[in-house]
């Protein structure tokens, strides 16, 4: 297959906001910042990107325009990875599958942070005059005026067609749950992952406790339990079944390298799965964001 080393000098542009992807890449030298609203007077950096990380992805496996621009922070080395060249780079490289799940479950976290603190700061402010009343308080509420601002033309629900079409021909052995059975529970091993065909999954922090409080939930279709079990880490919430007939396939560690060259359909899915939760939480937070600037103006 044909990866083009391309390096990239301080300050300039490796791919644009707005922009077809038509390739993505993986920065082996230096560090990219992520911008929304480049060159323009709201600009607002939204991330940095460091050495052994990918970027570009999402523009790829969902078939959506950049959503943002990435610039060259000093020297930068990149491998660039042709849109139509993914599966055999995956089929030549299957470690680095689970190295792209690692970095989009790594963003899932972070946003869902985002999202749980925006959900908090609502709270807060739908109370009259309490952030001009509160320093603190105003300081996050800015936070996420500026985060509304550099980025309101992006507010749109992410397409599920291709998640749809990526599901044809998928099959896999599953298992079922009944509404409130607990698939796994806060600080247990990570030993696998899980697609969710049917039904919905809540996750709860201390699930039957005092402080019980279920921090997300997800429907199908999606995957779930993939940055534990790629992180080796314990379970950072207890999953529980919120319908009936709630269907899983388990898929462990060891399948994911096979998978590549006995199911690349399933890596698909999963990957756009992944990439599908990200782009969601964004346009969710942005919405509370927009709340949350709509709400300080009145």
């Amino acid at each position: 297959m044909s990866l083009t080393e391309k390096t990239f000098k301080n300050g300039e542009v490796i791919i644009k906001e707005g922009d077809i992807g038509r390739s993505f890449f993986l920065l082996t030298e230096g560090k990219a910042g992520v911008y929304a609203n480049y060159g323009k007077n709201d600009l607002f950096r939204i991330a940095v990107i460091e050495e052994g990380e990918y970027f570009g992805e999402m523009a790829i496996i969902e078939e959506y325009p950049r959503s943002a621009t990435v610039v060259a922070i000093g020297n930068v080395h990149t491998i660039e990875i042709p849109a139509n060249e993914m599966t055999t780079f995956f089929e030549e490289n299957p470690e680095q599958i689970s190295e792209l799940m690692k970095h989009l479950g790594a963003r899932i976290k972070t946003m869902t942070d985002d999202f749980n603190e925006s959900e908090e700061l609502l709270k807060e402010v739908r109370k009259p005059d309490a952030g001009k009343q509160n320093e603190s308080l105003f300081s996050k509420i800015k936070k996420h005026i500026n985060v509304y601002q550099s980025n309101k033309n992006q507010i749109n629900d992410p397409n599920t067609d291709t998640i749809r079409a990526a599901m044809n021909g998928i099959s896999g052995d599953t298992e079922s749950f009944q509404n409130g059975a607990v698939i796994y529970s806060e600080g247990d091993p990570s030993k696998c992952m899980y697609i969710l065909y049917s039904g919905s999954v809540g996750f709860y922090s201390d699930f039957g406790g005092s402080d019980e409080r279920r921090t997300s939930q997800l429907s199908a279709v999606s995957c779930f339990g993939e940055l534990e079990m790629i992180n080796w880490d314990r379970r950072y919430a207890t999953a529980v079944s919120e319908a009936d007939n709630t269907r899983v396939e388990i898929i462990y560690p060891e399948d994911l390298s096979d998978m590549i060259h006995t199911s690349p359909k399933k890596v698909d899915l999963i990957l756009r799965l992944l990439s599908y939760r990200l782009r969601k939480l964004d346009v969710d937070f942005l919405r509370n964001c927009k709340e949350i600037t709509e709400s300080y103006n009145k």
